[in-house]
């Protein structure tokens, strides 16, 4: 991460200079610490250049030119959401960065480095990455400009961009930038975006690939830019989909398929790397999101969730990667018997606790299907929903010496567990230390199906067997709810319903999640162009702040501060009949 120590290691040069937005944890669950030891256990000099000053490129030079690449990411998050609220206003905090201080990333990261490795040593190649890469890589709605912008990959005049998870990608890149190829020349490796300047774009022709609407009909046309999120959803399988092409004012941009999944082995191969779990010993302050998930262990990537608010189709895939139940073992293992270690697990888990080892009993189907999810409408008949490997894999994580408890904290899959009564016994015994979260996200049948969850009856369920195990393990415990306002699709007479619904049960909801438009999912085509991206068909959108702020009152009907919203909201619908069911 300095000069100092590349001085010290003996290097007279570096091959790639990983930069990114975040402080350097060398945790897996940070990207570039991530990718810093894939490419180093490929033979590799890696140096992590870590929230480097933008306003020159002056901490861009201080490794010297990277032999092979800058690699470049704005961090764990886009930039934009890193920093502001749903409301637009700056964060008091930012987890990633030392102390939580804020201000130590610029506004549009990936682009912003992205230009300043460019100024610093011209002939360098530059791939872009992250998550920011993956959500912003085609023509994209930017809710914090409120208007359709260019893929970051142009902006940023990247040579090539990495989407999705990307061990497989910069393994090939530079393997084959080290034996001699240029840049320019790797267009043909999966989960990577290459751009075409006018010259290529004026005679392009590739007869296989999707054409999506153009950057400036996408920008002015509602109907276009759901055909747009339609086609890039469609092709998120990477055993059937097609190249993309989306041009841009006589540009283009390419996409090539998304890479393979990665094999249980491989899996394996990446979370066994030597990370040390800690954030680099320069830093004097800590680092708020390791203190989280320091103690945390991933047991799998992806979700066939297809969740209309989530990016993680489009990022980690629907396809299901796990660890072998050894290899998480080892990891345990190994955080136990480390010095002074409490004894707890802080997670053991995944995008989703209970996706482990699940996949399609013909997967030849899952390799031709183009759905979004596999769990809606219902679940897929495919679906094998066997709980037996994880299960299996919980109790001998149980069995360990030196385990007090192994939490589990990741997002449980409602529908799916009320498949296994087993599972959620011996997460109501073993793995909840008084409070489990789970995300029922709404009540309103109209609104639920716009977020692609199940029905409330699901959680309903799922809730009373928890509670039941809970009362069978001689357990008070409880469950924490997460609920979406102002999400696309919820009226006020929606939300009012749900507040009824909590004041029944005398759930108080500590923290709103309202709804932001992330670049390119699926809710938020629906935000930006008011229709369904498949069926287009008109859906309500709660836009205006006045609205919004009446739906988070009568999320927290419970609040004093939030009576006169809450009366304004019932008086809007027509509803004064429910004020004393709310109030």
């Amino acid at each position: 991460m300095t000069a100092e120590e590349i001085k010290k290691a003996g290097w007279d040069a570096v091959d790639v200079v990983l930069v990114t937005g975040d402080a350097y944890v060398d945790h897996p669950s940070f990207a570039m610490a991530l990718v810093g030891r894939v490419l180093q256990a490929e033979g590799l000099r890696v140096a992590i250049l870590a929230q480097p000053r933008w306003d020159n490129c002056e901490d861009f030079k201080k490794f010297g030119r990277p032999r092979l690449f800058y690699g470049v990411s704005a961090g764990n998050m886009d930039s934009m959401i890193n920093k502001y609220t749903h409301n637009k206003k700056v964060r008091s905090s930012d987890d990633f960065s030392p102390g939580g201080r804020t201000g130590l990333r610029p506004d549009r990261a990936t682009i912003i480095y992205s230009q300043r490795c460019r100024e610093a040593y011209p002939d360098a190649p530059v791939v872009v990455g992250g998550i920011e890469a993956t959500m912003r890589r085609f023509a994209h709605y930017d809710y914090w400009s409120d208007k359709v912008r260019h893929s970051v990959l142009l902006d940023s005049k990247a040579d090539l961009l990495v989407y999705g998870m990307g061990e497989r990608q910069v393994r090939e890149i530079a393997a084959r930038l080290n034996s001699g190829e240029k840049i320019g020349a790797l267009r043909d490796v999966r989960g990577t975006a290459y751009p075409l300047g006018a010259r290529e774009t004026a005679a392009l022709s590739l007869p296989d690939a999707e054409q999506l609407p153009s950057a400036g009909e996408v920008a002015g046309d509602r109907v276009k830019f759901s055909a747009a999120t339609r086609l890039i959803y469609e092709n998120s399988n990477p055993y059937n989909a097609a190249v993309l092409v989306q041009k841009s004012e006589g540009k283009a941009v390419v996409q090539n398929p998304p890479a393979l999944p990665l094999t249980t082995a491989e899996m394996d191969a990446v979370y066994g790397l030597p990370f040390t779990k800690r954030a680099h010993p320069s830093y004097k302050e800590p680092i708020p999101s390791l203190e989280m998930i320091k103690d945390s262990i991933v047991i799998h990537r992806g979700c066939f969730g297809g969740c209309a608010f989530c990016s993680l189709t489009l990022h980690q895939g629907r396809f299901i990667q796990s660890r072998s139940p050894g290899s998480v073992e080892k990891e345990a293992a190994r955080l136990l018997n480390t010095p002074r270690h409490p004894g707890n697990l802080s997670d053991l888990g995944a995008p989703s606790a209970n996706m482990y080892e699940m996949r399609g009993h013909n997967m030849e189907v899952c390799k031709a299907c183009k759905k979004l999810s596999c769990v809606h409408p219902a679940i897929c008949p495919n679906l094998n929903t066997d709980h037996k490997p994880l299960l299996a894999l919980m109790r001998r994580i149980r069995a360990l010496k030196g385990l007090k408890k192994a939490f589990v904290a990741s997002g449980i899959r409602m529908d799916l567990a009320l498949k296994c009564g087993e599972y959620i016994s011996e997460i109501a015994r073993f793995h909840t230390g008084g409070q489990l979260k789970v995300a029922p996200e709404h009540v309103s049948p109209k609104v639920l199906s716009v977020m692609k969850k199940p029905g409330v009856e699901v959680f309903k369920e799922f809730a009373a067997k928890f509670l039941a195990e809970s009362r069978k393990a001689g357990k008070e415990q409880y469950l924490v709810l997460y609920f979406i306002s102002a999400h696309p699709g919820s009226t006020l007479a929606d939300m009012a319903e749900l507040a009824v619904f909590l004041k029944e049960r005398n759930i108080r909801p500590q923290q709103i999640n309202d709804f932001l438009p992330a670049p390119m999912e699926y809710a938020t085509s629906i935000y930006f162009t008011g229709l369904d991206p498949f069926t287009l068909e008109p859906v309500y959108v709660p836009k205006k702040e006045a609205e919004r702020r009446m739906q988070r009152a009568l999320l927290q009907y419970y609040k004093p501060e939030n009576r006169p919203l809450i009366i304004k909201a019932l008086r809007e619908i027509n509803r004064p009949d429910l004020l004393k069911k709310i109030l």
